[in-house]
């Protein structure tokens, strides 16, 4: 659950069911093997459900069963802290990686 990637299909598919190639597209620098094995995860897990449709071509879409859409509400707290507190992680980190008081 705590892995980039995850949070990032979680919280792309709390828009909306998408496919494969939309949900691709809208999570920059995600390979498609990744995303693939991020999606089987989920699935297994029981957050995402995966509908294929009897079409030609053959459609699929992934959508959020509702404990995804309950992992994106906790997900979306954990965005919003970082959000607010960036600026004093990034502080941290420079004073940590340079000579500051975190250094030592």
């Amino acid at each position: 659950m705590g892995d980039k990637w995850t949070v990032l299909v979680v919280t792309t598919l709390a828009e909306g069911p998408l496919r494969f190639t939309a949900l691709h597209e809208r999570i920059a620098g995600v390979s498609q093997r990744m995303l693939s094995r991020t999606l089987r995860a989920l699935t297994r897990d029981g957050l995402v459900t995966r509908t294929a449709y009897a079409e030609v071509p053959p459609r699929v879409e992934y959508e959020l069963t509702p404990l995804g859409r309950s992992l994106n509400d906790t997900v979306t707290h954990v965005v919003h802290w970082v959000r607010e507190h960036r600026t004093e992680i990034v502080r941290n980190r420079d004073a940590f990686d340079g000579d500051g008081p975190a250094a030592r």
